[in-house]
């Protein structure tokens, strides 16, 4: 259980790590608010003509008496539109790295810089645009594998009580696990390991795993909060995976720059 808290802890220090960096904070609210414009938008337009998207799926309702028509339909909406929340709650961070994918490895980069005892980090030598290829794959990959995940726990989610307590929790630390597999990849990708490697790392430390992504995935259903938690989640994400594959750190993140246990800090660059 030590690791959940660990693994929050993590969180909270890349929080603090990205508002010691401004200019990179700043820079990193960009790709968040552009997949934050078009995930509103589809959602918008899921509110707006869900009910007759179901209207049109269902004609064999048509012919059926009030109330049972209007029940039967209202509730197929509103699980329509569930299952678009939780389908956006999955992918927006996927989203959000491929499209910030530059900034993001920058910034990752400087948090290894920064906590590793002789001040360098992993780099990758592959092109921009097959990082991003295999960010992709990969992306989609896990995306398959939640989306089964979903499909399993939305039938559970009938079974009177379990459905109604045990569901949602098991739902939440699934979207926790994914979540953290998508921002800890911009840090692990440089170092080579790949998506099967990666999810055999996580389910080693399943608690440390959820510790970070659970708390983050509630704070994503919040409009807006997810732009502001991107930066430094990817840094506390970086934090983690150096604890996954047990690398040195010469200092957690948590000092201020210049201050006794923590590293000079350095120039902002930009991607």
């Amino acid at each position: 259980m030590r690791d959940l808290g660990v693994g929050f802890g993590y969180l909270l220090k890349g929080q603090r790590w990205v508002a010691r960096h401004g200019r990179q904070f700043g820079f990193g609210l960009l790709p968040g608010l552009i997949t934050l414009v078009l995930y509103a938008a589809a959602l918008t337009a899921l509110a707006l003509w869900g009910a007759d998207a179901v209207t049109w799926a269902t004609p064999f309702a048509d012919d059926w008496g009030s109330p049972w028509q209007g029940l039967f339909r209202g509730f197929l909406t509103a699980v329509l539109f569930a299952l678009g929340l939780l389908l956006a709650v999955l992918t927006f961070t996927a989203v959000t790295l491929l499209v910030g994918q530059p900034f993001y490895e920058n910034l990752s980069e400087k948090v290894d810089a920064d906590v590793s005892p002789d001040g360098t980090a992993p780099r990758s030598d592959l092109p921009l645009w097959r990082e991003l290829w295999i960010s992709a794959r990969d992306s989609l990959r896990v995306l398959v594998r939640a989306a089964l995940w979903g499909v399993l726990l939305f039938a559970l989610g009938f079974l009177p009580f379990v459905g109604q307590t045990a569901v949602p929790v098991i739902g939440f630390c699934v979207t926790g696990f994914f979540l953290t597999e998508e921002l800890a990849a911009v840090a692990l990708q440089r170092r080579g390991v790949e998506l099967r490697a990666r999810l055999a790392l996580f389910r080693s430390r399943k608690t440390l795993v959820w510790g970070f992504g659970t708390p983050l995935g509630l704070a994503f259903l919040v409009p807006f909060v997810a732009v502001f938690l991107m930066p430094g989640a990817v840094a506390g994400a970086t934090l983690l995976a150096r604890d996954l594959l047990g690398e040195e750190s010469a200092d957690d993140g948590s000092a201020a720059p210049g201050a006794p246990g923590g590293r000079p800090d350095t120039e902002d660059v930009t991607p």
